[in-house]
C-alpha cells in the first residue's frame, strides 16, 4: 500500500486516493503532503494539482497562508497596505511517521517548518468510507499543536487586510471543466450567497460529479466557508475569519472536515442524507 512517497486510499479494493507524502516541489509553492488524485468510485478525478491558474494549489490538504508570518499555502503573501507581495518566507510540512496505515486510511504526524526552526507538529487522521454503490466519503481531521516556547498564531488574507479572502486550513482544489461548477447548501444557491457564510454542509457539483463538504465537529461548523466557482473550482474551511487565531505553547487546535464524493449530480435532499451518514459513521 505504501512506498517511501505515497500511499494509496482504497474502498473494497478500488483505489480512490493517492497520497503524496513527500512532494518535490519548489520552495515557492510550499511543500507539503497531499491527495491526488481523488475519484469517484467511477474513476472520476475531482482533484486538481498545480493547475496554470494557480500552481500552489495541491489537490486536498491543509494549506494556511500566514502562520507567524510565514506562508505555508504558496505564491506571493498578502501584505496589509500593499497587496500580494514575493516574500522569502514559505515554510514546508515534512511528514515525519505514519502511526497507522490500512487501505482505508491512515494515521500521519507532520512538523511545520519554516526559517530552519519547527512551528507547529501536526496529527493527520485521514479515512475513506464507502457509502453507497456510487458514493463514499472522506474523513479528515487536523491537529495543529504549537511546539515553540512562546505564543502563535494563524492568519489569512482577510485578517491581513483583504475582505473576503479568508482562506487557510483545509483546502480541495476541485476538477475544473468547461463550466463552473455549481455551489448549494440546504437554503442557498451560488458563490457569491455562500462564500464567508456558515453552513452544516455545502455541495459542489460539476458535470457528472458531487462534493459535499460538512464540519462535522462543533467548533470546525464554526468556521465559515471559502468558496470558489467562477475564478477556480475550490472550497475550503477557513480558520482565520475574522481574526487571528492564536495557539499558545503546548496548545493545540484541532479541526474535522468529511466530504462525499458522488458520482452523477446529487440533488439537495440526496446531498443532506448522504452527508449526515458520514459525518455519524
Amino acid at each position: 500500500m505504501t512506498n517511501n512517497d505515497s500511499l494509496v486510499l482504497r474502498i473494497a479494493g478500488r483505489p480512490v486516493g493517492r497520497y503524496t507524502t513527500r512532494p518535490e516541489l519548489p520552495t515557492r509553492l510550499s511543500p507539503r503532503p497531499y491527495l491526488h488524485p481523488v475519484t469517484t468510485l467511477s474513476g472520476t478525478a475531482v482533484t486538481e494539482l498545480s493547475p496554470a491558474d494557480h500552481l500552489h494549489h495541491l489537490g486536498v490538504g491543509v494549506a494556511v497562508p500566514d502562520v507567524e508570518g510565514h506562508n505555508f499555502w504558496g505564491g506571493r503573501t498578502f501584505v496589509r497596505d500593499q497587496g500580494p507581495t514575493e516574500l522569502d518566507n514559505h515554510g514546508s510540512q515534512r511528514h515525519a511517521a505514519f502511526q497507522l496505515s490500512d487501505p482505508d486510511g491512515f494515521v500521519e504526524e507532520l512538523r511545520w517548518v519554516a526559517a530552519g526552526g519547527e512551528l507547529l507538529r501536526e496529527r493527520r487522521t485521514v479515512a475513506a468510507t464507502e457509502l453507497t454503490d456510487s458514493a463514499w466519503a472522506l474523513d479528515f481531521t487536523f491537529s495543529l499543536t504549537n511546539t515553540t516556547p512562546g505564543p502563535l498564531s494563524i492568519g489569512s488574507p482577510a485578517t491581513n487586510g483583504r475582505p473576503g479572502a479568508a482562506y487557510g486550513g483545509f483546502f480541495w482544489r476541485a476538477r475544473k471543466e468547461a463550466t463552473a461548477p455549481r455551489v448549494f447548501t440546504l437554503d442557498s444557491e451560488g458563490e457569491p450567497e455562500i462564500h464567508g457564510t456558515r453552513a452544516d454542509w455545502l455541495a459542489l457539483a460539476g458535470s457528472t460529479w458531487t462534493l459535499v463538504f460538512a464540519g462535522a465537529t462543533e467548533q470546525t461548523r464554526e468556521d465559515p466557508w471559502f468558496v470558489r466557482t467562477e475564478e477556480y473550482p475550490g472550497v475550503g474551511s477557513s480558520l482565520a475569519h475574522d481574526e487571528r487565531v492564536p495557539i499558545e505553547p503546548g496548545e493545540t487546535v484541532v479541526r474535522r472536515i468529511v466530504t462525499v464524493v458522488a458520482d452523477g449530480v446529487l440533488p439537495r435532499i440526496e446531498a443532506a442524507a448522504l452527508v449526515r451518514k458520514a459525518v455519524s459513521q
